[in-house]
């Protein structure tokens, strides 16, 4: 975002220097706890000429037009493939530097019979593009096997020997990685002695030295010319699909209407959410269309697990994937056998579809078990031993953890004191780490900073994971600790609103509603509208569940309810009318009517 002037919400103070157990902290170094769940706000800065442009040349609503000049969508290039692009506007494969030297390996074992091994991460993005390419190149011929490693097997410095026995097991002379690889070039050598060829396909950044094989996929290579650096695992996975699909087409292996791609957009949709992709550019593309295959996929495993949810396949979205989808596919990489997740997506058997879907959901259950034991020892340290959060970052270590939960336990604390995170479990002597951090400090490079310390590294500069001996925990918390000490500034601590446009109710129409949707699918990159105003508050809220609150306002005689989305524990605030209130909102369509999503609020005086 552009620097832009903040407002600090009413009742939030800056942060004040801290001593807690003898350790001495820099004056005004972080912020208390509480303070760090009240967010600034950031009003936008508009170009009114600019603004005036964009509604001329696209006939948009002003606020839409004030949105994308916000967002930093500003030429008329990039305002049209936002709004408007279509599937024939996605990026051409070949653009992957090596996609040759890959389809052409590959083309090779489909034409001589060779058994294909595709081995992937244990991840819903490794579990989607496992598919994905196991159901295509299957249905285009070749002799193709998948696996995917188990959770136990991440405490080891590699999961690719796993592939390497597998392969070796079922005579497979190729070897196509999804979603993982990049960090693996010794072992990656060792599969190539034994005659194995390797085609890499993944996204995450390179930490080493890139492995030697046929043919590396990844946007995120110093030496790429892929222009959509933030294609996840599933993407990479598609886009070799689609090379191969144009020269399978080209060589009169297939015919041409053998083969519709739209099929497996379903798949990249589910695994570009559950891995948090950016949902712009090409992302958004793909993942809208992909929306669009699930809500009429004939994938019955996915149908099963909607059902058990309470939820038709006719209604997904993005919302839903993360919410629905996501958790229960992801709960076998942290429990289970993700490889259950793969059979879920490529089983067309009903019966066999709806056990894998109660399978998946009593994980699910266990997994939910675990975290909130898991939780609550978090909260018992925290309140035991207040110095970790002492600092601009937090690390945690017990031997108790489940190491394939410590991820959540990373992203939720990291959301809740806003500040990087590192949760590590211990097995013997070697402790597996989880690492989710904040825009304001890319983990990677402070990791390969210290990586004399680690075993193993790799990942996203806001989720990344580490394997350590014990014996180097101490130094290497002290290190990353005083890095982000140097790092962060107070103010990075505290989460902030990006505010689109002031909304004024007169300009909530269904018309406006009706443009909104334009930029739909929401998610990591491209978040729902957030709008504000000044309104008065008419009637004492009402509790929704235990959690959220119904809100009523009222502005120039115009009256419209909103909910408090988890504000009930501000419920106190709100105990008095009529009371007048500057609201943070997203707007959506009720019925007949067009109600507020209350993100936050503060009271004029």
């Amino acid at each position: 975002m552009a620097n832009t002037p903040t407002l600090l919400p009413e009742g939030q103070q800056q942060g004040t220097g801290i001593d807690m157990d003898g350790q001495s902290v820099q004056p005004a170094s972080v912020p208390a706890p509480e303070q760090a769940k009240r967010p600034i706000w950031v009003y936008p800065e508009l170009s009114d000429v600019k603004k005036a442009e964009i509604i001329k040349e696209f006939h948009l609503n002003p606020v839409i037009a004030g949105l994308l000049l916000h967002r930093g969508i500003t030429t008329s290039e990039a305002i049209h493939y936002h709004l408007y692009a279509k599937l024939p506007d996605l990026l051409d494969p070949y653009l992957f530097t090596e996609m040759p030297q890959a389809v052409a390996r590959i083309t090779k074992a489909i034409r001589q019979g060779e058994n294909i091994l595709i081995y992937g991460d244990n991840d819903v993005d490794g579990m989607t593009g496992t598919a994905l390419l196991s159901e295509f190149l299957h249905f285009v011929g070749a002799n193709v096997h998948h696996y995917i490693s188990a959770r136990s097997a991440t405490l080891r410095q590699s999961m690719i020997l796993d592939a390497l026995e597998y392969a070796l097991r079922h005579n497979c002379t190729l070897l196509i990685t999804v979603d993982c690889g990049i960090t693996a070039a010794d072992h990656i050598e060792q599969a190539v002695k034994h005659a194995i060829d390797v085609i890499i396909t993944d996204h995450h950044e390179p930490t080493h030295k890139i492995p030697l094989c046929i043919a590396t996929l990844n946007p995120k290579l110093v030496t790429s010319e892929y222009p959509n650096r933030e294609l996840t695992g599933v993407g990479v996975a598609f886009k070799l699909a689609h090379a191969l699909t144009h020269h399978l087409i080209a060589e009169g292996i297939i015919p041409q209407k053998k083969v519709d791609l739209k099929r497996y957009l379903d798949l990249v949709a589910i695994g570009t959410v559950a891995d948090m992709g950016i949902l712009l550019g090409e992302n958004r593309v793909l993942v809208s269309y992909g929306i669009k295959q699930l809500r009429k996929t004939k994938r019955i495993g996915l149908a099963k697990l909607l059902s058990l949810c309470e939820t038709d396949v006719t209604d997904s979205t993005t919302s839903i994937i993360a919410s629905k989808i996501a958790p229960r596919l992801n709960s076998l990489g942290r429990i289970a056998e993700p490889e259950l997740g793969v059979k879920l997506l490529l089983v067309r058997n009903a019966l066999a579809a709806e056990k894998l879907a109660i399978e998946l959901n009593l994980y699910n259950i266990e997994r939910k078990r675990i975290e909130r034991a898991m939780t609550k020892d978090v909260e018992r340290i925290l309140a035991r031993e207040p110095q970790h959060l002492s600092h601009k970052a937090i690390i945690l270590c017990s031997r108790k953890w489940h190491p394939g939960i410590i991820a959540i336990l990373a992203m939720r604390l990291s959301k809740q004191y806003n500040r990087p995170t590192v949760i590590i479990t211990l097995d013997g002597q070697v402790g597996k780490g989880s690492i989710r951090s904040i825009p304001e400090f890319p983990v990677l490079g402070v990791l390969k900073e210290l990586s004399h310390l680690l075993l193993n590294f790799g990942g996203h500069d806001q989720a990344a994971g580490v394997s350590i001996r014990e014996q180097d925990i101490p130094l290497f918390t002290e290190l990353f600790l005083k890095k982000a000490d140097e790092i962060l500034d107070i103010q990075q601590l505290i989460p902030k609103l990006y505010l689109d446009a002031e909304v004024p109710f007169t300009d909530l129409t269904f018309d406006l509603m009706e443009s909104i949707r334009l930029l739909e699918p929401y998610g990591h990159g491209n978040p729902a509208p957030l709008f504000y105003t000044d309104v008065e508050q008419i009637q004492l809220p009402k509790p929704v569940g235990k959690q959220h609150l119904r809100l009523y306002f009222e502005q120039k005689g115009r009256m419209i309810e909103g909910i408090g989305v988890a504000m009930a524990d501000r419920l106190s605030e709100l105990s008095t009318i009529p009371l007048r209130l500057r609201i943070v909102f997203t707007p959506q369509v009720n019925g007949s009517s067009i109600q507020l999503l209350v993100r936050d609020f503060y009271i004029h005086r």
